[in-house]
């Protein structure tokens, strides 16, 4: 059986000094902890046979999403690069004198 915490500790010592058995108490916590479970479940809608269908389907949206994001980033990563560097591809032919942009030949 796992280590209650501290305030559960007291509960339990309190319930025992009132005559309950510590197994009669651990059942109604667990029975308390597994209805609030299923109500906070219900709370969400996820308490019918589709809801293990759902979660999947939502994890893996989510991982549709994140992929997404991480190839947008690429993308405007790179075509910034190209911009960069064709920037200075062309200044460099400017300078050179390879390249007569905006002045008179």
């Amino acid at each position: 059986m796992p280590e209650p915490s501290p305030s559960l500790q007291n509960i339990v010592r309190q319930a025992s000094e009132e005559g309950v058995s510590r197994e009669t108490l651990y059942h109604l916590i667990e029975k308390a902890t597994e209805e609030g479970a299923a109500r906070a479940l219900a709370d969400l809608g996820l308490q019918d046979r589709n809801a293990q269908g759902d979660l999947n389907e939502l994890r893996a949206l989510l991982d549709s999403w994140r992929e997404t994001r991480r190839t947008v980033r690429q993308i405007i990563l790179k075509w910034v690069i190209k911009i960069v560097l064709t920037s200075l591809i062309l200044g460099l032919a400017v300078k050179m004198k390879l390249l007569h942009l905006g002045s008179p030949l």
